[in-house]
């Protein structure tokens, strides 16, 4: 058997169940064997799999850790060094949510030239230690976005930098549906990423959103409400919306006058 340890410290317990849950079900078809516990001020992931199969149980370890500090490692990083005007809440969750998918392909490039897994791998030492370029990347767009905090107070201003940010990301799925009943939202079809899709708040509906990147979002709605509003600023001509009942497609167009 192969077998590889994985440790994250405690504070960061939620990259832990990431990995976790992840790797427990990315790893089920190459006969892996994931378990988890915590010891001495860190969360320790076993991984087990026959020798055979270790190069592709590999692959999906460094794809698992590379996401992990592309989703929570830049989101803490954001939110400690960002200094932007404050806007409403959806507005804050989008642009730190824009941020974090920016540019992702170099993040990932980076973090996999440095990534080299030996029998144990200390996932907070690696961050600190071994990605001093990737945080110094990462700190550039920070202090772009601090100088121009003021000019940023604009809400003209702030949504042609989200907009701006999101057309620049990669594209993860052609069409997808969004409906809304009385408990929140639910996306079909369900698409891999860091939410939960069962059922989404307004802030998890957009943070889910800008996570998939659809070419065309089909919005069933009961209203015209303020989320719907929201979409069409920042993906324009992608959202169709279809309201309750008629489903009647409604034409495209910008708020934005």
């Amino acid at each position: 058997m192969w077998e590889l340890s994985i440790s994250v410290e405690t504070k960061n317990i939620e990259v832990a169940k990431f990995i976790y849950q992840t790797l427990k079900v990315k790893t089920a078809e190459f006969g892996g064997v994931v378990t988890c516990y915590e010891e001495f001020g860190k969360v320790f992931v076993l991984v087990a799999c026959p020798k055979n199969e270790q190069e592709k149980v590999l692959d999906v370890v460094e794809k698992c850790l590379t996401k992990a500090i592309c989703n929570f490692y830049k989101k803490n990083f954001l939110m400690e060094n960002l200094h932007l005007p404050l806007h409403e809440k959806i507005s804050a969750v989008a642009f730190q949510k824009a941020l974090i998918n920016f540019d992702r392909e170099t993040d990932f490039c980076i973090i996999s030239r440095n990534l080299s897994l030996k029998k144990n791998f200390f996932l907070d030492s690696f961050y600190e230690f071994k990605l001093k370029a990737l945080r110094e990347k990462w700190g550039e767009i920070v202090a772009l976005a601090n100088e121009n905090r003021d000019y940023l107070v604009s809400n003209e201003a702030f949504y042609d930098l989200l907009k701006f940010l999101i057309d620049n990301l990669e594209v993860g799925q052609d069409e997808i549906d969004v409906f809304e009943d009385e408990n929140g939202y639910s996306i079909s079809p369900q698409v891999e990423s860091g939410e939960s899709f069962e059922k989404l708040s307004d802030e998890g509906l957009v943070s889910s959103l800008i996570d998939i990147c659809p070419k065309k979002i089909n919005l069933f709605c009961k209203t015209d409400g303020d989320t719907t509003g929201f979409l069409r600023k920042i993906f324009e001509e992608r959202v169709n919306v279809c309201y309750d009942k008629s489903f009647e497609k409604i034409e495209n167009f910008s708020v934005l006058k």
